[in-house]
């Protein structure tokens, strides 16, 4: 099993955080792992995104090119990384800040509205 998960939006919505858990429970499972945050100066507001890779094999490289799966917080990161995902890979959208559908149908999209819920 290798797992390349990209998980975006804007700071503050919590995605280095969920990133982090996604590596610890995944650790606490006995698994390889890495995470790689991405974050602009602001505080709140700009952008983040975190590449998570999880493996029951040591992790030759922690760039996730091709993520299986994508979660995207706001539009933005919908746009941008909508397309690199592989072919039959799960992305899961907050549809309380996306407010269009996602383009590929050779993908598995999960709608979520995930502002509402918090």
């Amino acid at each position: 099993m290798h797992q390349g998960i990209i998980i975006a939006g804007f700071g503050g919505q919590g995605i280095i955080l969920a990133g982090r858990m996604i590596c610890l429970a995944a650790m606490h499972e006995g698994k390889h792992v890495s995470h790689i945050p991405s974050y602009g100066a602001e505080m709140r507001g700009g952008t983040a995104n975190c590449s998570v890779v999880v493996s029951d094999e040591e992790i030759a490289s922690p760039i996730v090119p091709k993520p299986s799966i994508c979660i995207v917080m706001n539009k933005p990161s919908l746009l941008k990384f909508e397309a690199r995902l592989q072919e039959g890979g799960l992305l899961i959208y907050n549809t309380t800040l996306i407010d269009l559908e996602p383009s590929r149908s050779d993908i598995e999209a999960v709608p979520i509205a995930a502002n509402d819920l918090a």
